[in-house]
């Protein structure tokens, strides 16, 4: 293609928003002509129901739920003036709560200032938090430390570093029932810590969870320091923008106003009926021409900053929880999904862009770009040339590169990275994960094989307090896997009894005992 027409072709293959300092580049992706007047039909139903999601409508038919994180940042849109005003309330109360912790107003069981924060979550209770710390880290308010799985190695490391510092750490417990087990886990070995050094858990710990739940009436029982509250209609993978996200926010020194306008305003263009004009709209056209047309059912998310590196780990929750699912809303078998990879650039033009490049051609690569340095005089590593210079060369590289191999790329820039810019990238994908669910037509708000793996780990435990019971009533007694299983009661499932013995026994509990036999399956269990 001839310079003009290429220059052309970039010009026509773009998106930019001067006042949001938001650019969607789609010049790379290889539409073919006449894509999006054959899409405007689906895309107007696809506004339809964005429109009717957020005037109040069942859109979480499984659960018979709202879906509102929409009025989240513009409490004028909910749909009844309670809800709007519970929303304006809790805002209020959480910029309150963090003035009052960074002024000195609320302190410690010991009576120190807290300096820390120790946030305990799972999911999008953590993944929101941590990708906002990440990013826009403050040096004026608390020092954030996350729990996010129940990994007693990951526990460990964390209390271990704030065991000097469990006296001016406030713990935020974040979970929306109160009966998430890896947040309960995280929780208990939190309390048991601050026990050990004679700390009053409850004067340092607050929690974020739906009112009357489990979490709410133990925080109240026990008379923890606060309790904030998020609604049955906002899904964790989309409740950054709740307490969840702004309690965190505010306690790291972060103007949650400005981050709540950057989501609203980006809300407010992503309305727009017209495809070309409407970023989320290009953004799951884009999507929806990879994945249906051309059977590319991957998406490789690229930041090009190292403030951003979670963001892929983020986009995994939102857009697969999303829209990974066996079944479509008229209950058919449709098996949808995109699968997300990513990490950052340029440190990945050593790790997988290679195959992308060369490699099975499966993937729409999406750059993310934030084109002003936050430092404000530049390090020049070279004359006239600074690191960020480079890592500018590094994006667009690696992008001309896609192009000469015939392979496509979307392009997001951000002016600076901030906390009203953090807001509409946070809202961009998720108006695209709505509007992409309904061209396909699926629910993206629950999460069956989420729930069905918790069921299977659920049995799991159970299964393993028989396998200690039995043991413990035979005390003395030896028993291979497969006579385990057969004296609980349950010989189909030999393999998890095995597997159950093995983990108990190199982790030395219960006392148990192991006796060798002539392979490992014939091995001998006893206590």
């Amino acid at each position: 293609m001839e310079g003009q027409a290429l220059w052309e072709k970039f010009q026509a293959g773009q998106y930019m928003n001067e006042s949001l300092g938001l650019a969607l580049d789609y010049s790379c992706m290889d539409f073919p002509t006449g894509f999006f007047q054959e899409m405007e039909p689906r895309f107007e139903r696809a506004f339809a129901a964005m429109r009717e999601l957020e005037e109040g409508k069942i859109a979480n038919p499984d659960e018979n739920r709202m879906v509102g994180h929409y009025w989240l940042r513009d409490a004028a849109l909910a749909p009844s003036a309670q809800i709007g005003e519970e929303i304006r309330a809790t805002i209020e109360k959480i910029r309150a709560f963090g003035q009052k912790i960074k002024s000195g107003q609320i302190v410690s069981a010991q009576g120190k200032a807290f300096r820390r924060f120790l946030l305990v979550g799972i999911g999008g209770s953590a993944l929101g938090p941590m990708l906002m710390y990440d990013a826009l880290g403050s040096k004026e308010g608390l020092q954030g430390y996350f729990l996010d799985n129940t990994d007693p190695d990951g526990i460990g490391q964390v209390l271990e570093k704030l065991h000097d510092y469990l006296g001016e750490t406030l713990v935020i417990v974040i979970s929306k029932s109160g009966g998430t087990v890896e947040t309960r886990n995280g929780m208990v070995e939190v309390q048991q810590a601050f026990r050990a050094q004679n700390i009053a858990f409850a004067r340092q710990a607050v929690t974020i969870t739906t009112a009357g739940s489990k979490m709410d009436k133990l925080a109240a029982e026990q008379g923890w320091l606060g309790r904030f509250y998020m609604w049955d209609w906002v899904g964790g993978r989309t409740s950054v923008t709740s307490a969840v996200g702004l309690l965190p926010a505010a306690l790291q020194g972060l103007d949650i106003d400005e981050f709540l306008a950057g989501a609203r305003v980006c809300d407010q263009l992503t309305r727009s009926g017209e495809l070309l004009n409407n970023p989320a709209a290009l953004l799951a056209a884009a999507w929806y021409y990879n994945v249906k047309k051309c059977g590319r059912g991957n998406m490789v998310v690229l930041p090009y900053r190292d403030s951003l590196q979670l963001l892929s780990r983020y986009l995994q929750q939102l857009i697969m929880e999303s829209l990974g699912k066996e079944k479509d809303l008229a209950d058919r078998t449709v098996h949808e999904g995109l699968t997300v990879f990513g990490n950052k650039g340029s440190t990945d033009q050593h790790a997988y862009v290679q195959q992308l490049l060369d490699g099975v051609y499966d993937s729409l690569v999406v750059f993310v770009e934030i084109k002003k340095d936050r430092r404000v005089t530049p390090v020049y590593v070279e004359e006239d040339i600074t690191s960020g210079d480079y890592l500018k060369a590094f994006l667009e590289g690696t992008r001309r590169a896609l192009k000469q191999k015939g392979r496509v790329s979307l392009t997001i820039s951000l002016e600076e990275l901030n906390p009203h810019s953090m807001g509409a990238l946070i809202a961009l994908f998720e108006r695209a994960v709505g509007l992409y669910a309904a061209l396909i037509n699926v629910n993206a708000y629950h999460q069956p094989g989420v729930e069905l793996g918790k069921k299977g780990a659920g049995f799991y435990i159970e299964l393993q307090r028989k396998v200690v019971r039995s043991l413990r009533d035979e005390k003395g007694q030896s028993f291979t896997a497969e006579e385990l299983a057969q004296r609980i009661g349950a010989p189909e499932e030999t393999e998890l009894v095995f597997k159950i013995l093995e983990y108990l026994y190199l982790n030395q509990r219960h006392d148990l005992k192991k006796e060798k036999g002539a392979t490992p399956f014939s091995a001998r269990y006893f206590i």
